[in-house]
């Protein structure tokens, strides 16, 4: 169909809705609708020479010169808010050039992979809470002079910086706090040189870190170059997430073996370890995604002329990387898994220590019970029942003594257990002798020597 023609179809009330705003309401009437946290999404905009340079650029889409490209770069902020608002937002920023179909490929939810509208575009956007660490959304749109990638927030390592700016190529004073709570500077004579000084807390992070800053970054020479750095860099999110959650794991695991009893009712009450299974199962799904997704990128991009074998050998690298990191989560999810079913079973241990307590408790009374129901039967005959005769006028001492003895026995069976294991034992020895024997006297009759009959044999 003709894109004219498909103008000119359309639902008879839209139209109609349209011409009552055109006749009730002037053009600068028309509310517009704008996103609350449209001051919050970063853009970012970068041209590259294509020799080892780059600049910033304005965000105009204009078409590169030769030998040059452009990449073009959104954060949307990690607040709570529905897809469609930040549907709105990419509609603000990128359309135009962009079309409805091409925004819709880069913000929806779950792997994707195929052309659209002459353009690659691949996205490893996971579903759950936009605030959520466990939450990743990352979008491409790569063309053979330029890219658009749109991601949730900050990707760490993904722009370029001076190296002179950088915090590692330094030698700062590390602060921490004394006893006293005052701060205190150790290592270095940073104070008196640079004047630089690392927090821990700042320093705890970058261990956290498996590569280099964004001012070690190489800079691309090529569109090729730039998706491998790309996905490498939301490799090293993930693998930066990763670790962090395994020192946060081991953490955990020194906190349970120094902890008692109060520490374990609270990680059960906080439901600690579940909600980390879940945080894992999110990361798994992100892994997935990336499973899916990449080895398709690689597949398309092999075919065109202008990614190099040198970036498709590197994009197989990142696949393999990407495996590797699955397996690592899949063992953490196990070490959860484990101290979980150890939660669990301590928890049972303490119900079964509480109803032993109340077995215990109960068993007070049981005599006292059985007689009380075997004594309070209408029924004639029974024992020390004739109050009125002086044979039996000590009946309810007589019916003490015997909830003393029951009591007793019952104490002595849960008290020593040893006497109880020697009467069990004593029970199965007499129980061995006996089918012993029987088996025995079954043995002597099947081999006592038979008598022959007439020639015959006696079966």
């Amino acid at each position: 169909m003709h894109p004219d023609r498909e103008e000119t179809v359309g639902n008879g009330e839209a139209e109609e809705m349209d011409e009552g705003l055109k006749e009730d309401t002037s053009l600068g009437d028309i509310p517009l609708y704008r996103p609350r946290f449209s001051g919050m999404v970063r853009q970012k905009a970068y041209i590259f020479d294509g020799k080892g340079k780059y600049y910033n650029k304005d965000w105009d889409f204009a078409e590169p010169k030769e030998n040059e490209f452009c990449w073009y770069h959104v954060e949307l902020p990690k607040i709570n808010q529905k897809l469609p608002l930040f549907a709105q937002c990419l509609i603000d920023i990128l359309c135009p050039p962009l079309k409805l179909q091409d925004i819709l490929s880069l913000v929806s939810n779950g792997p994707f992979c195929s052309h659209v509208d002459g353009a690659l575009v691949f996205r490893v956007n996971s579903s759950g809470p936009p605030t959520s660490n466990y939450t990743f959304r990352l979008a491409a749109r790569v063309t053979e002079n330029s890219v658009i990638t749109v991601s949730l927030g900050r990707v760490p390592r993904l722009g370029f910086s001076p190296m002179s700016e950088s915090l590692l190529s330094q030698i700062p004073a590390v602060e921490t706090c004394s006893i006293g709570g005052t701060p205190s500077h150790h290592g270095g004579d940073g104070n008196e040189g640079s004047g630089i000084v690392i927090r821990e807390h700042v320093l705890e992070f970058l261990l956290t870190m498996n590569h280099s800053e964004e001012a070690d970054n190489p800079v691309p020479e090529s569109v090729s170059n730039l998706v491998v750095h790309i996905i490498d860099t939301h490799l090293d999110h993930l693998q930066d997430i990763t670790t962090k959650f395994e020192m946060e794991l081991d953490s955990v695991e020194l906190e349970l073996d120094k902890g008692g009893f109060a520490l374990k009712k609270q990680m059960l009450d906080d439901r600690r370890f579940p909600k980390m299974h879940l945080n894992l199962q999110r990361l798994l799904q992100v892994i997935a995604h990336g499973e899916q997704v990449f080895p398709r990128v690689k597949e398309k991009c092999s075919s065109k002329k202008w990614f190099s074998s040198e970036d498709i050998n590197s994009l197989e690298e990142l696949i393999g990387r990407l495996r590797r990191l699955k397996e690592n989560v899949g063992f953490i999810s196990n070490r959860v898994t484990a101290i979980q079913a150890g939660l669990d079973s301590w928890q049972a241990e303490q119900i079964n220590k509480k109803l032993y307590y109340l077995s215990f408790l109960s068993i007070i009374f049981l005599p006292l019970s059985i007689i009380t129901g075997v004594f309070g039967m209408n029924v004639g005959g029974v024992p020390w029942t004739e109050q009125k005769n002086p044979e039996v006028k000590d009946g309810f001492r007589n019916v003490m003594f015997v909830c003393v003895g029951v009591l007793v026995l019952v104490l002595l069976c849960f008290l020593f257990p040893a006497l109880y294991s020697r009467i069990a034992a004593w029970r199965r020895t007499i129980a061995l002798k006996r089918s012993w024997s029987l088996n025995r006297k079954s043995f002597l009759k099947r081999t006592l020597p038979v008598k022959e009959r007439d020639s015959y044999i006696r079966l």
